[in-house]
């Protein structure tokens, strides 16, 4: 059985982007993958964060996790900053990886923009701490959208550049699991633009605590065109708005574009956005009364993670401690 790492920052209540994106591709895998989930909250302050608001945000991502399925007994549910394995490598890491490795991540520089020069020094070596993430674990697959591929090819350089330099086998290479038809959910505002939990319009999101009279309205005001919808496929081009919805349902129903188009070609957007909003409310609203249940109780919720950090640095801390006896440090 294979392991897996993923992590996804504590930026409040998870979007149905997320879900489709990843969160459901998570526990899909846990069926026949040994699994390390982790809120990954020191990426998180690579950007000033409230600490208050970062503490509340790592509850709601917790929170939501597991209202969505997360296993946190038969895998690891955990807090990034509770394990010290994860810090301890990526120094060693920031001393493997080369500058020109990281002038060439287009994350930084899509992040940074033009006021490159007052980003924060752990924004730039992002990186290298997400590469220390996974390896601390010696994980094999790595679930992530195309985004981040860049990032597993420069956790792959790091591993070889780290076993080539001590002479040794140690780290392993990582597969990128791309996954899932609806990887990329689009804003309901606008079809060409990514949902985003950033976006200033919250008409833009399906957030996974919307109640069902939010999803309904949110679903009925999205941007669509005046055509009704096509009957195949190829009508989808160029109907970016059209093309997301079609496949927002795609993705909830478990099937495809041409299935949704099967059942609701030919309709106009009234009737199908009605489906669609059902469809939403059915596979939302259990989430959003387990997280809203979860959040209740705080102290719980700590415990879970409590128990999930200590699982976790059994696996890495070993690991870590034999890549530290590699490079030569006195133990």
């Amino acid at each position: 059985m294979q392991r897996i790492f993923s992590g996804i920052q504590p930026s409040g209540i998870p979007t149905l982007g997320n879900y489709l994106g990843a969160i459901q591709n998570w526990v899909g895998l846990q069926q026949d993958h040994e699994c390390i989930w982790c809120v990954v909250d020191l990426h998180a302050i690579t950007v000033f964060q409230d600490p208050k608001g970062l503490t509340a945000a790592t509850r709601e991502m917790a929170a939501t996790l597991l209202a969505c399925g997360v296993d946190p007994v038969k895998h690891v549910l955990f807090l990034q900053s509770s394990v010290r394995a994860h810090v301890q490598l990526a120094w060693i890491f920031n001393c493997v990886a080369r500058l020109g490795w990281l002038n060439r991540m287009t994350q930084f520089k899509d992040k940074a923009g033009k006021d490159r020069e007052n980003a924060s020094a752990g924004l730039y070596v992002y990186p290298n701490l997400m590469a220390a993430d996974i390896h601390a674990y010696h994980a094999t697959r790595v679930p992530v959208g195309d985004d981040q591929k860049q990032h597993l090819e420069l956790a792959n350089d790091i591993a070889q550049k780290f076993n080539h330099d001590y002479g040794v086998e140690f780290f392993k290479n990582i597969e990128p699991l791309i996954m899932g038809p609806a990887a990329r959910v689009m804003s309901l505002r606008d079809g060409t633009k990514k949902m985003s939990k950033s976006d200033p319009s919250d008409q833009s999101r399906i957030n996974l605590n919307d109640d069902a009279d939010t999803i309904a309205l949110k679903i009925r005001r999205a941007k669509t065109d005046p055509e009704p919808l096509p009957s195949e496929t190829e009508g989808l081009v160029d109907r970016p708005e059209a093309r997301n919805l079609v496949g927002i349902y795609a993705a909830l129903a478990d099937t495809d574009h041409a299935g949704v188009l099967r059942e609701h070609g030919g309709k106009g957007f009234g009737a199908f956005k009605q489906s669609l909003a059902d469809l939403l409310v059915e596979k939302i609203s259990p989430i959003s009364q387990e997280t809203t249940r979860l959040l209740a109780d705080p102290s719980a919720l700590d415990a879970i993670l409590h128990k999930g950090s200590e699982r976790a640095a059994a696996i890495a801390d070993p690991i870590v401690a034999e890549a530290e006896r590699l490079v030569g440090f006195l133990k």
